[in-house]
C-alpha cells in the first residue's frame, strides 16, 4: 500500500510502499477513502508535543472508508460497509484500567507502545488495520461524502466530554475554548443533546460573532478580556440561571488562570470535566470543591460506544455536519496537507487526505 510515513521527528513525510496489512482474528482492514489532517499535526510530527510514537509509521488519527476483511469474529460487519476507524484502540485484558494507544498519534505509557507496535500504522495511507470494535459502522453514504464524516474525528471528543459531565437535556453548559475547533464542534454537540443553553467564552469576537449567528439565541457567547475574576463574573451575568457542567477545551497555550475562570462558574453539585491540552499547573481551591460537592474529572477522548452514539445523532439529523468546510488533497500532497491544516485552524474547518 502507499502510504505517508514519518522517518524521524522534524522530517518531512515521505511517500513510500508499505507491506499490506495483514488480517488477524479480532481485526478488520479497511480501504481508507479520508482521512483528517488534525490541525496541530505539524506539532506532532515535530516533536513539539513529545508524543510517544515508535517511528518510522505511517502517522494518521482517524479514518472514513470501506471494509475490505474482516476477522472470524465478526459477526455483523462485511466487506464493502462503510465504516469510521475510531483511533482510540484499548487494551483488551484490563476491562478496568485499559492501555490506551491512538493509533497513528500518540501511546498512552508503555501499555500503549506495545499496542502501538502491533496496529501500528495509522489513517495516512491506503489501508489500516484496526480492532473489530474500532470499525463503526455509519451506513451506506457516495465516495464523494466521505471527507464530510470525518467531522466524527473533531465532534467525538466534546461529545465525549460532554457525556462524562452528564449533560441532561434543558441544562445550561459552559464549554471553555468555544471558539476552537473542538470547543466550536463541543457547542454543536451540546445543543444536539438538548442543552437549554450554551455559554460560549472566547477571545475571537469574528468567532464569537459566527457562532451566534450560526446557532442563534441558545448560545450566549462572552468575549475574554484577561482578568480572571471579571471573565468569571461575566460568563456567570452571561447565563440564564446556573452553570450545570464546565467543559475545558483550552489548547498548551491557554493560562491556568482562564481554566479557573470558567471552571469555578459551575453551580454546586455541578459537574467539570477537563479535556483540553492546558501545559500550565491547575490550582483550585480545595474548600470550594468539596463545599459545594462540585465533581472535578478528566476525560481523555472518548467511550467506546461514543463513536456508534454520534452516528446516530446525524442520522436522526439532530446533529449535521453541514457547518463543516473542508481541503481535500491526495496522499502524495501529504506535506501541503500538514501546512494548509496549520494555517486554516478554527471553527468547522478540516483538512483530509484522500488516499
Amino acid at each position: 500500500m502507499k502510504a505517508a510515513v514519518l522517518k524521524a521527528f522534524g522530517s518531512p513525510l515521505a511517500i513510500e510502499t508499505l507491506p499490506d496489512p495483514t488480517l488477524g482474528t479480532g481485526e478488520v482492514i479497511v480501504d481508507v477513502v479520508a482521512a483528517p489532517v488534525v490541525s496541530y499535526a505539524n506539532e506532532a510530527f515535530s516533536g513539539a508535543r513529545n508524543y510517544l510514537l515508535d517511528l518510522p509509521l505511517a502517522p494518521g488519527i482517524g479514518a472514513v472508508g470501506r471494509v475490505r476483511a474482516v476477522g472470524p469474529d465478526a459477526t455483523r460487519l462485511a466487506p464493502g460497509d462503510w465504516v469510521f476507524c475510531d483511533p482510540t484502540v484499548r487494551s483488551r485484558d484490563d476491562a478496568v484500567s485499559p492501555d490506551v494507544l491512538l493509533q497513528g498519534w500518540t501511546a498512552a505509557g508503555e501499555g500503549g507502545l506495545r499496542l502501538q507496535a502491533h496496529f501500528r500504522h495509522g489513517s495516512f495511507a491506503e489501508q489500516i488495520k484496526v480492532p473489530t470494535e474500532n470499525a463503526v459502522p455509519i451506513g451506506a453514504i457516495d465516495a464523494a461524502d466521505a471527507a464530510r464524516w470525518c467531522a466524527l474525528n473533531v465532534l467525538l471528543v466534546p461529545y465525549g466530554g460532554l457525556l462524562a459531565a452528564n449533560l441532561q437535556a434543558g441544562e445550561t453548559v459552559l464549554i471553555s475554548g468555544a471558539t476552537g475547533s473542538f470547543g466550536s464542534a463541543g457547542v454543536a454537540v451540546a445543543l444536539a443533546m438538548g442543552a437549554g443553553c450554551v455559554i460560549a467564552p472566547g477571545r475571537n469576537e469574528a468567532a464569537l460573532a459566527a457562532l451566534a449567528r450560526r446557532f442563534g439565541p441558545r448560545v450566549r457567547t462572552v468575549k475574554l478580556l484577561g482578568s480572571e475574576e471579571d471573565d468569571r463574573s461575566r460568563m456567570l451575568r452571561a447565563a440564564p440561571g446556573p452553570i450545570d457542567r464546565v467543559l475545558d477545551l483550552l489548547p498548551p497555550s491557554a493560562p491556568a488562570a482562564a481554566v479557573r475562570a470558567a471552571a469555578l462558574t459551575v453551580r454546586p453539585h455541578g459537574t467539570i470535566v477537563l479535556m483540553g491540552g492546558v501545559a500550565a499547573g491547575l490550582e483550585l481551591p480545595y474548600r470550594h470543591l468539596m463545599r459545594n460537592c462540585i465533581t472535578l474529572r478528566g476525560q481523555w477522548m472518548f467511550p467506546r460506544e461514543a463513536a456508534v452514539r454520534l452516528v446516530g445523532l446525524i442520522r436522526s439529523g439532530v446533529l449535521t455536519l453541514d457547518p463543516f468546510d473542508f481541503a481535500e488533497f491526495s496522499l502524495d500532497r501529504a506535506n501541503e496537507a500538514v501546512a494548509h491544516a496549520a494555517a486554516h485552524a478554527g471553527p468547522f474547518k478540516m483538512t483530509v487526505l484522500r488516499p
